[in-house]
């Protein structure tokens, strides 16, 4: 990861240049057919060809220009509303993020999210948690994603406080990953609420007699939980 992201600035820093350097180019071999044709040709052209280069220049010049400048970022006001069903972060509680999406309507829907890494530090999940109606026994939604390598038959299991664990099978998979999607009852919320952490795990497609431990934090869960949007079916 630490030796892509160090490769990554200088392949964008190549891929600004290139144009640049093409243009150089260009320019370098313009010239030197131009500084040979006086010897040849008459007085006339050779006045023609001294006034011409400045004018066929400038247009390359521009479109190198506008190029590069398509490939930068100008940046944006960071108070700016966000735009219109677009993501965004509202606050953050404890070790959840409160995820909403711009609407029209006076409160945005929001999600409590929170990015799971591994021992050594390295993103391996996402959970994200919603409310639901009332009427039947999940009171709340969550989607878990993992990586594409998982083992699919092994399903997933998150126990809370190193109590009685609970299995849950993935759903679906896309480029992005592969999705567990939890129904959680009353009893599942209580635990959270009063509980320290939840660990879940993931057990590796490549390496399916090992066993891959990630936490999620409970830190201000009751909180966000309160914030939460009610989904509705």
């Amino acid at each position: 990861m630490s030796k892509f992201m160090t490769a990554l600035p200088l392949c964008a820093a190549l891929a600004l240049t290139a144009p640049i350097t093409a243009f150089a180019q260009t320019a370098t071999d313009t010239t030197t057919s131009e500084t040979a044709a006086p010897e040849t040709a008459a007085p006339e052209t050779a006045a023609e060809e001294s006034t011409t280069p400045d004018k066929e220049l400038q247009p390359g010049t521009s479109g190198n220009a506008s190029e590069v400048e398509s490939q930068l970022s100008l940046g944006e006001d960071a108070n700016k509303d966000p735009e219109l069903g677009k993501p965004y972060t509202k606050k953050e509680i404890g070790s959840w993020e409160m995820r909403c999406i711009k609407t029209e309507e006076k409160v945005d829907p929001c999600q409590m999210y929170q990015l799971l890494a591994d021992g050594e530090g390295a993103p391996v999940a996402e959970f994200s948690l919603f409310r639901l109606p009332g009427g039947g026994q999940a009171k709340a939604g969550a989607t878990v994603v993992v990586p594409l390598e998982t083992a699919l038959p092994a399903q997933l299991t998150l126990s809370v406080d190193g109590g009685k664990a609970r299995r849950y099978p993935y759903a679906f998979c896309n480029p992005v990953g592969c999705y567990v999607r939890m129904g959680l009852t009353d009893a599942d919320i209580a635990a959270f609420k009063r509980g320290k952490q939840a660990v879940m795990t993931i057990v590796p497609a490549l390496a399916p007699d090992q066993e891959v431990k990630v936490t999620l934090s409970l830190d201000g869960f009751t909180a966000s939980y309160d914030e939460v949007s009610v989904i509705e079916q």
